[in-house]
């Protein structure tokens, strides 16, 4: 009733949902509790049937904390019939991602990432709709689904829709909306295409609801008072009319006096004394019901009372006779409402044992920790070292499936058992590890704490402290990381563990952009690794940094690839060396294939970023692992000259990485690549506004980004017109980089630009930069160096010398796997010679490399009548 408009729209989505061309969309019903929220979702389901798949799921205040436990409800039909294909074949190669989320799966070994799970879901539910037809996904009492649940119906429901043929219709109680819940909904609002506050029955409504239930003799001073009893919340004025049946009440004038006693009833207190009316054993049922919340299994609810099967089933249908249970197996409260008040009549420390007597009863049939956590966490505290144990394997099992925030949940109840000191060092450990992949500051004070216990063995500590140092990074804390390292490593004893921490102390303190003596450090580095041969994962991993840091400092291309090769095995990464091994992380490989990517050894380094990408998908961890793969092979082809390719590649690197957070270091990388990716175009605005959308500005990130950040923002500002700006930034970037014997030219191109920049107010400086440029080019010796070096030369000669610096820098070139270098110096060549065939040549590779600046400058040159035929 006065639903109209409400139901007007969601008849709408229906018809865009099954037009030829559906749409998708998002409905929201929200409003206090009573309002009739569920009522409308049940006429929007009718609205449905007959033309779309529907399928329903309900939050449950005492279920909230088991990780997707909605949106199994959700998809339980699909998963478990033989009408469509099966989960395995609906989910492909996410099925190991989203398997273990959905329960149709064992978790794996390894933590899952939960965006990678949320993008599995995604891709299931599309596929569905395939199947299916059009689809309709109802969720009641959305404040208490669990925050995975909502945390995927978000991400989905806020993507583009694509054609996508499925209505999301999501009802919630607004008063009980709090924590991760209320801003999951806040957004979920945001994103919806109606958003409706329900409001109470008005009088008149009221009134028709009496009749209909009462019969039409129901007089007006009577339905008024109906009204104002309960206040037109419709939940309430059902119930208190059914009371009205129960008592043989006539609905007239002479009643009315009576009707707020019936109604107290309903809920609350009277609710309760109605309840214990019925007997100690209905009663004790009920509150076990209460403890399960929704979805009430017969056989739980009859173990936890102690009853037997027919006790049990007497006592159901003494509730259902009640209006306080339906269904038969599993049951359900008729009303969240009913549920709360029979929940929160239970004395608080007979609530708590009969938690702890739930779990016993779930572990015991067999559903396994998760499903038992939400009790565990309710238990009295109590040092019990098997609730520590049960609540670590939860955690454990949360981790695999994609629930981080589940786990960390688990893990602070563990703690607060407490656990045996031996033991406390271990969570706290655990504790951090669940919060690395969302939260890298949290991490960071769980693992300071585990390292305080004192209480940690050798093999755990070194554990704790390199991944204490990876959160730090990870936080923009590189400083701190270093000095951790540094720290630990000299009061470690010689042997396994400290070179593991000495080589993580060169990693971490490698990839900050401001050392405090890079000479020095390097030298270390240079010399501890002269003579590995890469026996073990540490020794690979010390040639992996050195091989990094003799790119960096420029040394000789030859024997950089002799380091890294050095570091693999057979060829290949090693064993626990890999992109998605936890004991070193992803930064070693991606270190080594920049190695390789500036040595010119272009298929090593796509072989390597190639495999990084695919290990990350494959894995499903789809959040900055795969942001960060993404801009790896985008800058990858943006060496090989494949612009356009690259460009797309890194805008989908910064789209991955913005699902994760703002300004992190991932950000830095992707937008630096991009900006320098859109210059070789010559798209200079685009490459502006990149800049401005991720503050590609000063303060740098403390992470090193490659390429170099201000040598590229120089180039920017040089490319806006902004010329001492983009002096400055340079002059400061190579002051920078020297200083720390980084002489990269190619990873740090700031001389090149320079000099250019320099040609005509300081041309003696311009010659020292373009001579110091090819020097430094030809120590590290690659064609694709020196060729640049070349070019930068020839920019500031005239004449006869001009084209001949330019003919050898073609000739390096062309030896080179860099075809934008060589498109650009082709065409400068063929304009400065006057040379027809070499400029057209020149203009043709420009247009396959999508180097658009290139292309025109090319063009301008062929109309002009300068040129050798």
């Amino acid at each position: 009733m006065e639903r109209e408009s409400e139901l007007a729209a969601a008849s709408h989505a229906l018809d865009a949902l099954c037009a030829d061309e559906p749409s998708a969309a998002l409905l929201v019903y929200r409003g206090a509790a009573g309002l009739g929220k569920t009522a409308l979702l049940s006429e929007v389901a009718k609205l449905a049937d007959g033309r779309c798949t529907v399928w329903t799921a309900r939050g449950g205040e005492t279920v909230n904390s088991v990780p997707f436990h909605v949106v199994r409800q959700l998809l339980h039909v699909a998963l478990t019939s033989n009408q469509v294909p099966d989960a395995r074949e609906l989910l492909g190669d996410r099925y190991e991602i989203a398997g273990p989320a959905l329960g149709i799966a064992p978790p794996g070994e390894q933590h899952a990432d939960p965006q990678g799970v949320r993008d599995a879901l995604d891709a299931l539910v599309d596929r569905l709709a395939e199947e299916y037809g059009p689809l309709v996904l109802v969720v009641d009492d959305a404040q208490w689904s669990d925050p995975e649940t909502l945390a995927w119906l978000t991400s989905y429901t806020r993507r583009p829709t694509g054609g996508r043929s499925v209505l999301v219709v999501v009802a919630y109680r607004t008063e009980e909306a709090g924590g991760p819940a209320e801003e999951y909904l806040q957004l979920l609002g945001a994103a919806a295409k109606l958003q409706v506050t329900l409001r109470e029955l008005t009088p008149d409504a009221t009134a028709g609801l009496v009749r209909a239930a009462l019969g039409e003799a129901a007089d007006d001073p009577f339905c008024r008072e109906v009204w104002a009893v309960t206040a037109g919340n419709a939940y309430e004025t059902v119930e208190l009319l059914a009371r009205v049946r129960e008592s043989a009440l006539l609905p007239v004038e002479s009643s009315a006096g009576l009707l707020r006693a019936l109604g107290a009833s309903s809920h609350g207190e009277g609710l309760i004394t109605r309840l214990e009316e019925l007997g100690v054993p209905a009663t004790n049922f009920a509150r076990a019901a209460a403890i399960f919340g929704t979805g009430i299994s017969m056989d739980l609810a009859s173990q936890l009372t102690g009853m037997n099967r027919e006790l049990a089933a007497e006592c159901a249908e003494q509730l259902r006779a009640a209006r306080i249970l339906v269904g038969t197996d599993p049951l359900e409260f008729v009303h969240p409402l009913i549920a709360n008040d029979v929940y929160r009549s239970i004395p608080h420390a007979t609530r708590t044992a009969m938690h702890g007597v739930a779990a016993w009863v779930i572990v015991n049939s067999g559903r396994g920790v998760v499903e038992a956590a939400p009790h565990l966490l309710e238990v009295q505290p109590d040092e019990d070292p098997e609730l520590v144990q049960q609540l670590r394997d939860a955690a454990a099992e949360n981790l695999a499936i994609g629930a981080p925030d589940a786990a960390r949940r688990c893990l602070e109840r563990a703690l607060a058992e407490p656990p045996l000191p031996r033991v406390r060092a271990r969570v706290l450990y655990e504790l951090g590890c669940a919060t690395l992949l969302t939260s890298p500051a949290t991490t960071a004070g769980h693992l300071r704490a585990a390292l305080e216990t004192k209480k940690l063995d050798e093999e755990l500590r070194v554990d704790v402290v390199f991944h204490l140092a990876q959160a730090l990074t990870h936080n923009n804390q590189t400083g701190e990381a270093s000095h951790l390292l540094a720290t630990e490593s000299a009061r470690t004893p010689q042997g396994p563990a400290r070179m593991r921490l000495q080589t993580a102390h060169f990693l971490w303190e490698g990839v900050q952009a401001v050392e405090e003596d890079g000479h020095a450090r390097s030298a270390r580095l240079a010399e501890m690794a002269g003579e590995l041969s890469g026996r073990d994962n540490t020794e690979r991993v010390m040639l992996m940094l050195r091989a990094s840091d003799a790119t960096a400092r420029g040394e000789n291309a030859e024997e950089i690839v002799e380091i890294a090769e050095r570091a693999l095995l057979d060829g290949m990464l090693a064993p626990g060396t890999g992109w998605t091994d936890t004991a070193w992380g992803f930064e070693p490989p991606a270190l080594l294939g920049l190695a390789y990517a500036f040595a010119d050894r272009l298929d090593r380094a796509e072989s390597l970023f190639t495999e990084g990408l695919r290990a990350f998908e494959i894995s499903g961890w789809s959040g900055g692992h795969l942001a960060f793969a993404y801009t790896l092979v985008g800058y990858l082809n943006r060496r090989r000259g494949r612009l356009a390719e690259a460009e797309t590649y890194l805008r989908e690197s910064l789209r991955l990485a913005d699902r994760v957070g703002d300004g992190l270091p991932m950000h830095w990388d992707a937008a630096c690549m991009l900006i320098d990716t859109l210059l070789a175009r010559g798209h200079v605005d685009r490459a502006r506004e990149a800049a401005e959308q991720y503050a590609f500005a000063p303060p740098y990130s403390s992470t090193i980004v490659i390429p170099d950040a201000p040598s590229v923002r120089g180039r920017l500002l040089l490319a806006l017109g902004r010329t001492s700006e983009g002096i400055a930034e340079l002059e400061a970037a190579g002051d920078a980089l020297t200083s720390r014997g980084r002489h990269n030219i190619i990873m740090a191109p700031w001389a090149l630009d320079l000099a250019t920049a320099l040609a005509e107010h300081d041309p003696a400086k311009a010659a020292q930069l373009a001579a110091y440029a090819r020097d430094r080019a030809e120590r590290f010796g690659t064609h694709t160096a020196i060729g640049v070096a070349l070019c930068c030369s020839a920019s500031l000669k005239e004449g006869p010398e001009a084209v001949e610096l330019l003919a050898q820098a073609v000739s390096h070139l062309e030896a080179s796997p860099c075809a934008y270098e060589l498109a650009h110096a082709r065409v400068e060549y063929g304009i400065a010679a006057g040379f027809v065939a070499e400029l057209s040549a020149g203009l043709e590779l420009a247009e396959a490399c999508g180097a658009d600046g290139v292309v025109a400058r090319a063009r301008r040159a062929l109309e002009s009548d300068s040129l050798r035929r």
